[in-house]
C-alpha cells in the first residue's frame, strides 16, 4: 500500500478550521459544513480522514459530536475515519467507535494516564492510534498548551509495548506554518519503533509528499494534510496520483 494521504478536518464550534501552531485564537474557517468538506476530499481520492475536535482537546471532553457524526454519515463505512480531541476515558472511546469511527486518536490522556492507553489497546485492539505532539524533542499535552519532560522516542517505545496500532507524530512548531515537514525527526522515530508512523505538521507542497513517499518502506505509513490542501499550496488529487505511481 502506498503512502496514505489523510486530509485533516479540524473542528472548532462546528466549523472546519485550521490553526497555526495549535493556537485556538488563530483559526481560519474553511467551511461551515464539515460533512461537505469530508465528501470533497473523499471525492478527490482520500482513503482516510483525520478529524480533530479542537474544542474537545482544550476542554478535555468531546464538544463537536454532532459534526463528527455528520462526517461519518457523509462518507459512509468504506472510508476509515480517525478521531481525536478530548478523548480521555474508555467510555468516550467506546462511544466514538460505536458512532462509526474506525480509529480513536489518544494524545494527552496517553501521557497523563498510561493505564488508560493500555486498557484501551486491550479493549479495542487495532483501533487505538497514539498522538505524540512535540516541540524541540519534548512531548506536549493539553491541546499543545503544556510541555512535558518526556522524550519523544522513549515515550513512543513505551506506547508501542502497550499495543497501539500507529503513532501520529506532529511537530508543533511547524503545524499550520507551511514550513515543510520535519523529515529527520519523523524518520528517526519511525526507525526507533516497529509500528507505523503517521507524519504531521508543516507539510507545504508536493516535495514534502515526495520525501515522505520515498521513506514509506522505513515505516512512515501516512501523512496528515492540513493548511496546504485548504489554501491550494498542495493539489490533493495530484499528490494522491503521485503516491499511487501515476505521475
Amino acid at each position: 500500500m502506498p503512502l496514505l494521504l489523510i486530509p485533516a478536518i479540524d473542528l472548532k464550534d462546528g466549523q472546519c478550521v485550521r490553526l497555526r501552531q495549535g493556537v485556538m485564537a488563530d483559526a481560519t474557517v474553511f467551511s461551515e459544513n464539515p460533512a461537505d468538506m469530508a465528501r470533497h476530499w473523499v471525492g478527490l481520492g482520500a482513503q482516510r480522514l483525520h478529524v480533530v475536535d479542537l474544542n474537545g482537546a482544550v476542554d478535555g471532553r468531546p464538544k463537536n459530536e454532532s459534526s463528527i457524526k455528520a462526517i461519518i454519515q457523509a462518507v459512509g463505512p468504506d472510508i476509515p475515519i480517525q478521531i481525536g480531541g478530548g478523548i480521555r476515558d474508555l467510555d468516550t472511546i467506546e462511544r466514538t467507535l460505536d458512532d462509526g469511527a474506525r480509529y480513536v486518536v489518544i494524545g494527552t490522556a496517553a501521557v497523563k494516564n498510561p493505564g488508560l492507553l493500555k486498557d484501551a489497546c486491550a479493549a479495542f485492539p487495532g483501533q487505538i492510534v497514539v498522538s505524540i505532539d512535540a516541540k524541540d524533542g519534548k512531548v506536549a499535552t493539553d491541546g499543545w498548551s503544556k510541555l512535558s519532560g518526556h522524550e519523544v522516542i522513549d515515550l513512543a517505545q513505551k506506547f508501542e509495548n502497550d499495543g497501539v496500532s500507529a503513532i501520529l507524530y506532529t511537530d508543533i512548531g511547524r503545524d499550520g506554518m507551511l514550513t515543510g515537514v520535519n523529515v529527520d525527526s519523523t524518520l528517526a522515530l519511525a526507525r526507533a519503533v516497529s509500528i507505523p508512523v503517521i507524519a504531521s505538521g508543516g507539510i507545504a507542497g508536493i516535495d514534502d509528499i515526495r520525501q515522505l513517499a520515498a521513506l514509506h518502506d522505513e515505516g512512515i505509513m501516512g501523512a496528515i494534510l492540513g493548511r496546504a490542501i485548504y489554501e491550494g499550496h498542495l493539489d490533493f488529487a495530484q499528490a494522491q496520483a503521485l503516491v499511487d505511481g501515476q505521475v
